[in-house]
Protein backbone atom coordinates (compact mmCIF):
# COMPACT_ATOMS: atom_id res chain seq x y z
CA UNK A 1 0.00 0.00 0.00
CA UNK A 2 2.82 2.14 0.60
CA UNK A 3 5.50 3.24 -2.34
CA UNK A 4 9.22 2.98 -1.75
CA UNK A 5 10.93 5.78 -3.14
CA UNK A 6 14.73 5.06 -3.53
CA UNK A 7 15.71 7.61 -0.30
CA UNK A 8 12.68 7.96 1.33
CA UNK A 9 8.82 7.34 1.89
CA UNK A 10 6.14 9.15 1.47
CA UNK A 11 1.92 8.38 1.49
CA UNK A 12 0.57 6.36 -0.95
CA UNK A 13 -2.88 4.10 0.31
CA UNK A 14 -5.19 3.78 -1.95
CA UNK A 15 -6.34 2.52 -5.61
CA UNK A 16 -7.77 5.32 -8.08
CA UNK A 17 -11.14 6.40 -8.29
CA UNK A 18 -12.18 6.89 -11.67
CA UNK A 19 -15.13 9.23 -11.03
CA UNK A 20 -16.10 10.93 -7.85
CA UNK A 21 -20.14 9.52 -7.28
CA UNK A 22 -22.78 12.03 -6.87
CA UNK A 23 -23.33 13.92 -3.34
CA UNK A 24 -26.28 15.82 -1.97
CA UNK A 25 -24.55 18.94 -2.36
CA UNK A 26 -22.63 20.31 -5.15
CA UNK A 27 -18.80 18.71 -6.15
CA UNK A 28 -17.08 20.69 -8.50
CA UNK A 29 -15.02 19.26 -10.95
CA UNK A 30 -12.78 21.82 -12.53
CA UNK A 31 -9.51 23.32 -13.83
CA UNK A 32 -7.34 26.36 -14.29
CA UNK A 33 -4.44 27.36 -16.42
CA UNK A 34 -1.21 28.41 -14.63
CA UNK A 35 2.49 28.05 -15.85
CA UNK A 36 1.36 26.50 -18.68
CA UNK A 37 -0.48 23.93 -17.77
CA UNK A 38 -3.57 22.74 -16.65
CA UNK A 39 -4.25 22.42 -13.21
CA UNK A 40 -7.22 20.10 -11.69
CA UNK A 41 -9.46 20.56 -8.22
CA UNK A 42 -12.15 19.60 -6.66
CA UNK A 43 -14.79 21.53 -4.69
CA UNK A 44 -17.19 21.04 -2.47
CA UNK A 45 -19.90 23.41 -1.83
CA UNK A 46 -21.50 23.18 1.58
CA UNK A 47 -25.14 22.93 2.37
CA UNK A 48 -26.00 26.41 3.93
CA UNK A 49 -23.34 28.30 1.26
CA UNK A 50 -25.66 31.24 -0.98
CA UNK A 51 -23.23 33.96 -1.94
CA UNK A 52 -24.53 36.32 0.19
CA UNK A 53 -21.95 36.09 2.48
CA UNK A 54 -18.23 35.56 2.92
CA UNK A 55 -17.30 32.30 4.27
CA UNK A 56 -13.60 30.70 4.58
CA UNK A 57 -12.01 28.11 2.09
CA UNK A 58 -10.11 25.23 3.18
CA UNK A 59 -7.04 24.10 1.04
CA UNK A 60 -6.84 20.13 1.13
CA UNK A 61 -4.11 18.60 -0.35
CA UNK A 62 -3.38 14.84 -1.41
CA UNK A 63 -0.34 12.43 -0.24
CA UNK A 64 2.44 11.74 -2.54
CA UNK A 65 0.83 9.17 -5.78
CA UNK A 66 -2.58 10.15 -4.30
CA UNK A 67 -5.27 12.20 -5.75
CA UNK A 68 -7.72 14.63 -5.13
CA UNK A 69 -10.75 12.59 -5.15
CA UNK A 70 -8.56 10.15 -2.60
CA UNK A 71 -8.29 12.98 -0.39
CA UNK A 72 -11.83 14.15 -0.80
CA UNK A 73 -13.10 10.68 0.89
CA UNK A 74 -10.58 9.65 3.31
CA UNK A 75 -10.57 13.23 5.17
CA UNK A 76 -13.82 13.73 4.43
CA UNK A 77 -14.90 17.00 5.17
CA UNK A 78 -18.52 16.91 4.18
CA UNK A 79 -20.31 17.51 7.43
CA UNK A 80 -18.06 19.62 9.20
CA UNK A 81 -18.29 21.85 5.71
CA UNK A 82 -22.28 21.40 5.89
CA UNK A 83 -21.85 22.80 9.56
CA UNK A 84 -19.96 25.35 9.78
CA UNK A 85 -20.72 26.99 6.38
CA UNK A 86 -16.81 26.29 4.47
CA UNK A 87 -15.68 25.88 0.76
CA UNK A 88 -13.08 22.85 0.62
CA UNK A 89 -10.89 22.80 -2.14
CA UNK A 90 -9.04 19.50 -2.92
CA UNK A 91 -6.13 20.62 -5.70
CA UNK A 92 -4.95 17.89 -7.90
CA UNK A 93 -0.78 17.66 -7.84
CA UNK A 94 1.61 17.34 -10.92
CA UNK A 95 3.46 14.30 -12.03
CA UNK A 96 6.97 14.22 -11.42
CA UNK A 97 9.61 12.35 -13.01
CA UNK A 98 8.42 8.60 -11.84
CA UNK A 99 4.97 9.41 -13.08
CA UNK A 100 3.71 10.00 -9.32
CA UNK A 101 1.47 13.22 -8.29
CA UNK A 102 3.21 14.84 -5.83
CA UNK A 103 3.50 18.47 -4.57
CA UNK A 104 6.77 20.35 -4.70
CA UNK A 105 8.26 20.83 -1.13
CA UNK A 106 11.89 21.08 -1.94
CA UNK A 107 12.81 17.14 -2.36
CA UNK A 108 12.30 14.82 -5.70
CA UNK A 109 13.68 17.17 -8.45
CA UNK A 110 10.55 18.84 -9.26
CA UNK A 111 10.67 22.31 -10.68
CA UNK A 112 6.68 23.08 -9.96
CA UNK A 113 5.47 26.13 -8.91
CA UNK A 114 2.88 24.47 -6.94
CA UNK A 115 3.36 27.91 -4.11
CA UNK A 116 2.13 30.02 -7.31
CA UNK A 117 -0.89 27.61 -8.42
CA UNK A 118 -2.13 27.56 -5.04
CA UNK A 119 -2.18 31.73 -5.21
CA UNK A 120 -3.49 31.42 -8.80
CA UNK A 121 -6.49 29.01 -7.18
CA UNK A 122 -6.90 30.70 -4.20
CA UNK A 123 -7.53 33.71 -6.78
CA UNK A 124 -9.91 31.43 -9.31
CA UNK A 125 -12.08 30.54 -6.46
CA UNK A 126 -12.44 33.95 -5.11
CA UNK A 127 -13.34 35.46 -8.29
CA UNK A 128 -16.40 32.29 -8.60
CA UNK A 129 -17.13 32.60 -5.04
CA UNK A 130 -17.87 34.70 -2.26
CA UNK A 131 -14.40 33.46 -0.09
CA UNK A 132 -13.70 35.43 2.95
CA UNK A 133 -9.90 36.87 2.26
CA UNK A 134 -9.08 36.77 5.87
CA UNK A 135 -10.08 33.52 6.72
CA UNK A 136 -8.33 30.73 4.29
CA UNK A 137 -6.17 27.72 5.64
CA UNK A 138 -4.60 25.07 4.00
CA UNK A 139 -4.23 21.18 5.78
CA UNK A 140 -3.08 18.22 4.03
CA UNK A 141 -2.27 14.36 4.17
CA UNK A 142 1.86 13.42 4.41
CA UNK A 143 3.37 15.58 1.10
CA UNK A 144 -0.01 17.42 1.46
CA UNK A 145 1.09 18.79 5.10
CA UNK A 146 4.62 19.21 4.08
CA UNK A 147 3.10 21.74 1.62
CA UNK A 148 0.46 23.26 4.34
CA UNK A 149 3.74 24.03 5.89
CA UNK A 150 5.31 25.51 2.53
CA UNK A 151 2.50 27.65 2.37
CA UNK A 152 3.02 28.43 5.90
CA UNK A 153 6.25 29.97 5.30
CA UNK A 154 5.69 31.31 1.61
CA UNK A 155 2.30 32.54 1.77
CA UNK A 156 1.48 33.56 5.10
CA UNK A 157 -0.23 37.09 4.09
CA UNK A 158 -2.65 34.47 2.78
CA UNK A 159 -3.12 31.62 4.42
CA UNK A 160 -4.37 32.41 8.44
CA UNK A 161 -3.44 28.82 9.52
CA UNK A 162 -2.88 25.22 8.65
CA UNK A 163 -2.53 22.16 9.94
CA UNK A 164 -0.57 18.74 8.70
CA UNK A 165 -1.40 15.19 9.23
CA UNK A 166 1.82 13.06 8.78
CA UNK A 167 3.42 15.43 7.56
CA UNK A 168 6.41 17.61 8.04
CA UNK A 169 9.01 20.24 7.39
CA UNK A 170 12.35 19.59 5.70
CA UNK A 171 15.64 19.59 7.73
CA UNK A 172 16.82 23.24 7.29
CA UNK A 173 13.55 24.81 6.36
CA UNK A 174 12.90 26.61 9.32
CA UNK A 175 16.36 28.67 9.06
CA UNK A 176 15.23 29.31 5.65
CA UNK A 177 11.12 30.08 6.48
CA UNK A 178 9.31 33.44 4.89
CA UNK A 179 7.01 34.18 7.33
CA UNK A 180 6.10 37.32 7.89
CA UNK A 181 3.72 37.06 10.68
CA UNK A 182 2.56 34.57 13.28
CA UNK A 183 0.95 31.30 11.98
CA UNK A 184 -1.29 28.97 13.68
CA UNK A 185 0.52 25.52 13.39
CA UNK A 186 -1.29 22.30 14.19
CA UNK A 187 0.53 18.87 13.60
CA UNK A 188 -0.89 15.23 14.26
CA UNK A 189 1.07 12.64 13.97
CA UNK A 190 1.79 8.85 15.10
CA UNK A 191 4.89 7.58 16.74
CA UNK A 192 4.66 4.38 14.47
CA UNK A 193 4.62 5.90 11.15
CA UNK A 194 6.42 4.42 9.00
CA UNK A 195 6.76 6.46 6.03
CA UNK A 196 7.29 9.84 7.78
CA UNK A 197 8.76 9.11 11.01
CA UNK A 198 7.62 10.85 13.97
CA UNK A 199 11.44 11.17 15.04
CA UNK A 200 12.42 12.55 11.76
CA UNK A 201 14.91 10.85 9.38
CA UNK A 202 16.90 11.86 6.63
CA UNK A 203 15.98 15.29 5.35
CA UNK A 204 12.50 15.02 7.42
CA UNK A 205 12.39 17.16 10.71
CA UNK A 206 10.89 15.06 13.60
CA UNK A 207 7.58 16.39 14.35
CA UNK A 208 8.72 17.54 17.88
CA UNK A 209 11.42 20.16 16.51
CA UNK A 210 9.12 21.13 13.96
CA UNK A 211 6.57 22.36 16.88
CA UNK A 212 9.11 23.74 18.64
CA UNK A 213 9.94 25.82 15.53
CA UNK A 214 6.91 27.19 15.63
CA UNK A 215 6.46 27.66 19.61
CA UNK A 216 9.88 30.00 19.11
CA UNK A 217 8.80 31.71 15.89
CA UNK A 218 5.13 32.69 17.45
CA UNK A 219 6.45 33.70 20.34
CA UNK A 220 4.31 31.44 22.89
CA UNK A 221 4.60 29.73 26.12
CA UNK A 222 7.23 26.79 25.96
CA UNK A 223 4.88 24.66 28.50
CA UNK A 224 2.41 23.21 26.75
CA UNK A 225 -1.57 22.49 28.36
CA UNK A 226 -1.32 18.31 27.88
CA UNK A 227 -4.14 16.41 28.09
CA UNK A 228 -4.17 12.85 27.26
CA UNK A 229 -7.35 12.44 25.01
CA UNK A 230 -10.24 9.91 26.61
CA UNK A 231 -9.31 6.08 24.87
CA UNK A 232 -13.01 6.29 23.60
CA UNK A 233 -11.66 3.11 20.72
CA UNK A 234 -9.84 0.55 23.29
CA UNK A 235 -9.31 -2.15 19.89
CA UNK A 236 -7.51 0.57 17.74
CA UNK A 237 -4.24 0.03 19.20
CA UNK A 238 -3.41 3.99 19.80
CA UNK A 239 -3.90 6.61 22.10
CA UNK A 240 -3.42 10.16 22.22
CA UNK A 241 -1.14 13.58 24.12
CA UNK A 242 -3.00 16.36 22.93
CA UNK A 243 -0.17 19.61 23.35
CA UNK A 244 -1.91 23.44 23.18
CA UNK A 245 0.85 26.09 23.36
CA UNK A 246 -0.27 29.79 24.00
CA UNK A 247 0.01 33.19 24.82
CA UNK A 248 1.62 33.55 21.37
CA UNK A 249 2.13 36.54 19.69
CA UNK A 250 -1.37 37.98 18.08
CA UNK A 251 -3.41 35.29 20.24
CA UNK A 252 -2.30 32.33 17.91
CA UNK A 253 -1.87 28.93 19.05
CA UNK A 254 -0.04 25.59 18.21
CA UNK A 255 -1.13 22.56 18.96
CA UNK A 256 0.32 18.90 18.64
CA UNK A 257 -1.77 15.45 18.56
CA UNK A 258 1.11 12.77 19.58
CA UNK A 259 -0.95 9.97 18.66
CA UNK A 260 0.97 7.02 20.35
CA UNK A 261 1.51 4.17 18.23
CA UNK A 262 -0.60 5.50 15.43
CA UNK A 263 0.92 4.85 12.03
CA UNK A 264 0.42 7.25 8.73
CA UNK A 265 -2.98 7.33 8.51
CA UNK A 266 -5.53 9.97 9.09
CA UNK A 267 -7.37 9.59 12.33
CA UNK A 268 -11.18 8.96 12.31
CA UNK A 269 -10.95 8.73 8.89
CA UNK A 270 -14.11 6.56 7.19
CA UNK A 271 -11.54 4.37 5.94
CA UNK A 272 -9.82 2.56 8.48
CA UNK A 273 -6.69 1.67 7.23
CA UNK A 274 -4.26 -0.08 10.17
CA UNK A 275 -2.82 2.06 12.32
CA UNK A 276 -6.10 4.36 12.30
CA UNK A 277 -6.62 5.98 15.51
CA UNK A 278 -10.42 6.76 16.33
CA UNK A 279 -9.87 7.92 19.79
CA UNK A 280 -10.29 11.53 17.89
CA UNK A 281 -11.22 13.26 14.24
CA UNK A 282 -8.04 14.44 12.95
CA UNK A 283 -11.51 16.57 10.45
CA UNK A 284 -13.40 18.04 13.47
CA UNK A 285 -10.08 18.84 15.02
CA UNK A 286 -8.53 20.15 12.04
CA UNK A 287 -12.03 23.06 11.77
CA UNK A 288 -11.76 23.63 15.46
CA UNK A 289 -8.35 24.92 15.46
CA UNK A 290 -8.89 26.72 12.18
CA UNK A 291 -11.81 28.31 13.47
CA UNK A 292 -10.25 29.89 15.85
CA UNK A 293 -8.33 32.30 13.61
CA UNK A 294 -8.56 34.57 10.95
CA UNK A 295 -5.37 36.47 9.15
CA UNK A 296 -4.97 38.94 11.74
CA UNK A 297 -4.73 36.48 14.42
CA UNK A 298 -7.42 35.18 17.07
CA UNK A 299 -11.01 35.14 16.30
CA UNK A 300 -12.59 36.48 19.49
CA UNK A 301 -16.02 35.18 19.41
CA UNK A 302 -17.72 34.41 23.08
CA UNK A 303 -21.17 33.76 24.40
CA UNK A 304 -20.51 33.60 27.73
CA UNK A 305 -18.55 35.98 30.45
CA UNK A 306 -17.94 36.25 33.46
CA UNK A 307 -16.89 39.10 35.94
CA UNK A 308 -15.08 38.04 39.29
CA UNK A 309 -13.23 40.43 41.11
CA UNK A 310 -11.96 42.10 37.94
CA UNK A 311 -11.00 39.37 35.85
CA UNK A 312 -13.28 38.20 32.93
CA UNK A 313 -13.35 34.52 32.01
CA UNK A 314 -15.13 33.66 28.35
CA UNK A 315 -16.59 30.35 27.36
CA UNK A 316 -17.41 29.31 24.08
CA UNK A 317 -19.55 27.92 22.55
CA UNK A 318 -22.04 27.26 25.44
CA UNK A 319 -24.28 25.15 24.88
CA UNK A 320 -21.28 22.90 23.21
CA UNK A 321 -21.29 19.34 21.91
CA UNK A 322 -17.38 18.35 21.07
CA UNK A 323 -15.36 20.90 22.92
CA UNK A 324 -15.21 24.06 25.32
CA UNK A 325 -12.57 27.05 24.79
CA UNK A 326 -11.89 29.22 27.83
CA UNK A 327 -10.33 32.12 27.65
CA UNK A 328 -8.81 34.41 30.68
CA UNK A 329 -7.30 37.90 30.64
CA UNK A 330 -3.76 36.38 31.58
CA UNK A 331 -1.74 32.79 31.65
CA UNK A 332 -3.49 30.66 33.83
CA UNK A 333 -1.22 28.05 35.65
CA UNK A 334 -2.70 25.40 37.42
CA UNK A 335 -5.48 22.77 37.35
CA UNK A 336 -8.96 22.79 36.09
CA UNK A 337 -12.00 20.66 36.98
CA UNK A 338 -15.79 19.59 34.93
CA UNK A 339 -17.79 18.67 37.37
CA UNK A 340 -21.33 17.13 36.31
CA UNK A 341 -24.92 18.60 38.07
CA UNK A 342 -24.12 15.24 40.76
CA UNK A 343 -21.06 17.20 41.96
CA UNK A 344 -18.99 14.77 40.66
CA UNK A 345 -15.35 15.14 38.63
CA UNK A 346 -16.13 14.02 34.82
CA UNK A 347 -12.22 15.66 33.73
CA UNK A 348 -9.08 17.38 35.06
CA UNK A 349 -6.81 18.88 33.17
CA UNK A 350 -3.46 21.29 33.99
CA UNK A 351 -3.62 24.31 31.96
CA UNK A 352 -0.62 27.11 31.63
CA UNK A 353 -1.94 29.00 28.84
CA UNK A 354 -4.69 32.17 28.77
CA UNK A 355 -6.66 30.12 26.09
CA UNK A 356 -7.01 26.63 26.04
CA UNK A 357 -9.65 23.50 24.93
CA UNK A 358 -11.15 21.16 26.68
CA UNK A 359 -12.33 18.18 24.69
CA UNK A 360 -16.31 17.14 25.78
CA UNK A 361 -17.58 14.59 23.19
CA UNK A 362 -17.33 11.24 25.55
CA UNK A 363 -19.18 13.60 28.32
CA UNK A 364 -23.83 12.55 27.85
CA UNK A 365 -25.69 15.56 27.90
CA UNK A 366 -26.62 17.97 30.99
CA UNK A 367 -25.32 20.81 32.94
CA UNK A 368 -21.75 21.07 33.86
CA UNK A 369 -19.63 23.26 36.01
CA UNK A 370 -15.51 24.56 35.34
CA UNK A 371 -13.81 25.27 38.34
CA UNK A 372 -10.41 27.14 37.86
CA UNK A 373 -8.57 29.65 40.31
CA UNK A 374 -10.54 31.93 39.73
CA UNK A 375 -14.23 30.68 40.37
CA UNK A 376 -16.52 28.56 38.81
CA UNK A 377 -18.53 28.98 35.45
CA UNK A 378 -21.75 26.96 34.67
CA UNK A 379 -22.37 25.75 30.82
CA UNK A 380 -24.33 22.89 28.90
CA UNK A 381 -23.30 19.86 26.80
CA UNK A 382 -26.14 19.14 23.63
Amino acid sequence: MHKFLPTFLLFSAFCCFAVVPSHAQPIVNASIQFDGLERDYLLYIPAAYTGDEAVPLVLNFHGYTSYAGEQFFYSDFRSVADAENFLVVHPLGTEDGEGNTHWNVGWGGSTVDDVGFTGALIDSLSAMYNINPDRIYSTGMSNGGFMSYQLACEMSDRIAAIASVTGTMNVGQPENCNATRPVPVMEIHGTADDVVPYEGAGIFLGSEPVIDFWVEFNNCNPSPMVTDLPDINTVDGSTVEWRQYGDCDSGVGVELYKIFDGGHTWPGSPINFAGTNYDMNATEEIWRFFSRFDINGEIMTTNTEDVLDNVTIKLFPNPTSDWLRVSVPEAFTGVYAIQNSLGQTVRTGQASTSTFDIQLRDLPSGIYVLSIVEGTYQFVKN
